[in-house]
């Protein structure tokens, strides 16, 4: 197989971490919309540990975004 094709099925499968992201903040979301509708007064205890989770989330979506393109460019 040549090194380009190798590159691309590479560069592919570090873009895979994504699909993992996005259904982890989709759980999240998820998850808390039904405890504040479960409980509203708790809606501001718990928007702060919301908004860590949704970083650290889209932070590993990002970081497999940027292996995968730098894996498709060397």
């Amino acid at each position: 197989m040549e090194l380009a094709a190798l590159k691309f099925i590479g560069a592919g499968l570090a873009t895979l971490g994504m699909i993992g992201s996005g259904l982890g903040l989709g759980n999240l979301v998820g998850k808390y919309f039904e405890a504040v509708s479960r409980q509203p007064a708790v809606e501001s205890k718990i928007k702060g540990f919301f908004f860590i989770g949704a970083a650290l989330v889209e932070a590993i979506a990002l970081f497999a975004f940027a292996l995968g393109i730098l894996i498709w460019n060397s």
